[in-house]
């Protein structure tokens, strides 16, 4: 009773409130609250109420770290600067889209309040709904400016995830109608969809790893469990000293960027990945 009194003050109160900085206060003092909403989900008739409210049509894609990218096409090398990268995704819909709109702060750091990554680096909107972002969240950005600014964002070990959110859609306030195309970039120790885990898996499987990205652990691992903490989905687990990744992995490589004996490979096996990702992300979503 009192999850589903919570659930109802939360609608009520977003259905009273405009999108100002006032609105975005009261969600920060929400934000402790996402697990147990999360939880919830594991309940059937509240997953179908929240699954509407909040991930309806949602479909995200966790972009790993260029620099930490094997190709593994014919055979395992290290990406030279002619071959394709996981941030061309993030290009390709900067360019294509034309209206692009940049968050001057991240709601999830500023309401945890995070030491360890820029508080002012905040989502890339993109799309004819962006239009509709209260104009004091952020600003316009032109092609170039969008583009320096996603650079900036993976220099201090953000993480991209993209694709249509519908929470965005919804506390946004900019409607559902697939016309807005987040571009997250996410710490591991703020970020909302930290959840993941919590969520009853046919939500949390709308966030979903690359197209032929796999993660291994190599005989280099002594199983300190550096790993473990900058997973975001908890899919890492230490097994007789060995470091064992689960099905839950969301390829965004940060065990590998952070594993002090390199013992972790994030290889990519498909050479159509772009394409595919490309495809999965046009699929829900139309940035024009």
């Amino acid at each position: 009773m009192k999850s589903i009194n919570l659930l109802s003050f939360i609608l009520s109160f977003d259905l009273r409130m405009k999108r100002t900085r006032r609105f975005v206060f009261f969600l920060e003092k929400m934000f402790p609250y996402r697990f147990l909403v999360a939880k919830m989900t594991r309940v059937p008739l509240m997953r179908e109420i929240i699954d509407k409210m909040f991930f309806d049509q949602t479909n995200l894609t966790a972009l790993p770290k260029d620099s930490i990218v094997e190709i593994n096409l014919e055979k395992s090398i290290k990406p030279p600067d002619n071959i394709v990268l996981p941030s061309q995704v993030v290009e390709y819909f900067i360019r294509k889209t034309n209206y692009r709109f940049i968050m001057n702060f991240c709601l999830c750091r500023e309401a945890n309040q995070c030491k360890n990554h820029p508080i002012e680096f905040g989502c890339l909107f993109l799309g004819e709904a962006a239009r509709g972002i209260n104009p004091d969240f952020g600003r316009e950005a032109t092609v170039e400016e969008a583009l320096v600014y996603v650079q900036k964002c993976r220099a201090s070990g953000l993480i991209h995830l993209i694709g249509r959110d519908k929470i965005d859609e919804t506390w946004l306030g900019v409607g559902s109608k697939g016309k807005l195309l987040t571009i997250c970039n996410c710490c591991s120790c703020c970020c909302l969809w930290k959840i993941l885990s919590d969520l009853d898996p046919r939500i949390s499987s709308k966030v979903k790893r690359m197209p032929g990205v796999e993660v291994t652990v190599t005989e280099k691992c002594t199983g300190c469990g550096t790993c473990i903490k900058y997973c975001f989905v908890h899919a890492i687990k230490v097994q007789d000293g060995h470091a064992i990744i689960g099905v839950d992995c969301k390829g965004c490589g940060r065990c590998a960027d952070r594993c002090p004996n390199n013992a972790i490979r994030v290889t990519i096996n498909d050479k159509q990945f772009l394409q595919k990702t490309i495809d999965r992300i046009e699929s829900s979503v139309d940035v024009l």
